[in-house]
């Protein structure tokens, strides 16, 4: 039995939460291992619709979940999910729930950070949700965040809110704000942690025993490739890196544990908020593809751009990621289309290009070369087997993997749990 670590391949929102959520039911264990609650996950069980931000998705079915140390955690926001999960029927409790005691926590400073920052970039706002992920990780990488595990020490904490607050009173100072209150920060803490520490612990140890018994751990990614730290569309990315290789340093398990790689991959193109796009489609396609696809963001609400496949930001993400097989998602949305087209590669200045270069300005600057093929009438949604699905919508799921170097591990044909075509199974791998 292989361990499955699943993550975006392209700009995030590419329907990780209904295969997630379909692995989930057949794992041990799920792990989030990177992002903080600018993650949406939306899963669809029977007639209940579960919304997720922090949480992984396999606390609906029970399963053991996890929030590993990668991930940024928003104390208040972990209370109002539990909260509200808790009345759609779900049970969470320290049997069933984890959070990392080393985890560093989002704070009400860097939430303001956050806008004060967005506000004054203008023109060169990067689009984030505003809950302060970016500060909380700048915070941990300078030696200077608050962490679960401080909370169980909060009158010793004066020495790291001295750190802490001449860092952030010198920022906020910048913006004319007034200082951190301090007492009022002590006093919100000192409130929430008890509810926190109830699930904290060394999740390092507690999955390094459900490895050593043979179970099956699914990590699960936020956000997508194209949105990473290091190896995304750079400025315009999100503060973590979410290629695969971070659920290993993010859960405390070593690099062997990460397993199958799934890399989910939309049969179209969307991205949320501002950044470069070579196949979007400012016109009635791309219209058609936002409303048949549901397009909008489930943290935000943003109405997302859309465009055609792009075969060669998908080949790029699975070589950076070391992508196993990738699970096809939304091929409905592209029933009933005359034509259909796959990005094959780029055009910039008199040269071909067969991948993404990593300069913005090169990014804004590149056409997209097209291959052109013939849609299909009949409809995909609901589809179990490939006998079910047309010819063309085939061929189209061929050319995909070829073009991506890639094989497809899964085919999704609606946000429904069972409407799964099962290629290769991952914990089988």
């Amino acid at each position: 039995m292989a361990n499955v670590t699943v993550i975006g391949a392209q700009w995030g929102d590419e329907g990780k939460g209904k295969i997630v959520d379909w692995l989930a039911s057949r794992a041990d264990a799920v792990v989030r291992f990177q992002g903080g609650h600018n993650a949406g996950h939306t899963l669809v069980v029977g007639d209940k619709v579960y919304k997720l931000s922090l949480l992984p998705s396999g606390i609906v079915t029970g399963t053991l979940s996890v929030i590993g140390n990668g991930v940024v955690l928003d104390p208040w926001a972990l209370k109002a999910e539990i909260e509200k999960l808790e009345g759609q029927g779900v049970t969470i409790d320290a049997d069933n729930f984890a959070v990392a005691d080393n985890c560093p926590l989002i704070l009400p400073l860097h939430r303001d950070l956050d806008g004060l920052r967005e506000t004054a970039a203008g023109a060169g706002k990067i689009g984030t949700t505003g809950r302060g992920i970016g500060p909380a990780y700048e915070d941990k990488v300078g030696r200077r965040a608050i962490r679960v595990c401080d909370l169980a020490h909060l009158d010793q904490l004066e020495p790291q809110l001295d750190r802490l607050c001449a860092h952030h009173d010198a920022l906020r100072a910048g913006f004319d704000q007034p200082p951190v209150d301090r007492e009022a920060l002590l006093a919100d803490l000192r409130e929430i942690a008890p509810f926190v520490l109830q699930f904290a612990q060394p999740v390092w140890k507690r999955l390094k025993k459900v490895r050593k018994a043979g179970a099956k751990i699914l990590f699960e990614g936020a956000q997508g490739v194209l949105l990473d730290v290091d190896h995304g569309t750079y400025p315009f990315v999100t503060s973590s890196n979410t290629v695969s290789g971070t659920a290993a340093a993010g859960s405390g398990l070593g690099p062997g544990s990460t397993g199958f790689v799934l890399g989910i991959v939309k049969a179209y193109t969307t991205r949320v908020g501002s950044g470069p796009f070579p196949t979007e489609l400012d016109d009635a396609t791309g219209q058609r593809l936002g409303e048949r696809g549901h397009e909008f963001g489930t943290v935000t609400g943003r109405q997302r751009r859309c465009g055609w496949f792009d075969a060669v930001l998908v080949r790029q993400s699975c070589a950076i990621s070391g992508v196993t097989g990738i699970a096809l998602t939304k091929l409905d949305v592209l029933d009933g289309f005359d034509t259909v087209r796959i990005c094959t590669g780029y055009r910039l200045n008199g040269k071909i290009l067969d991948y993404f270069p990593s300069h913005s300005a090169e990014q804004a600057a590149v056409e997209p070369i097209y291959e052109e093929m013939e849609g299909w009438r009949e409809t995909t949604a609901g589809a179990r087997s490939w006998a079910e699905l047309p010819a063309q919508a085939i061929k189209y799921i061929q050319r995909v993997q070829e073009l991506i170097e890639t094989p497809v591990a899964l085919v999704s044909t609606s946000p429904e749990r069972e409407d799964t075509i099962l290629v290769r199974d991952p914990f089988l791998d």
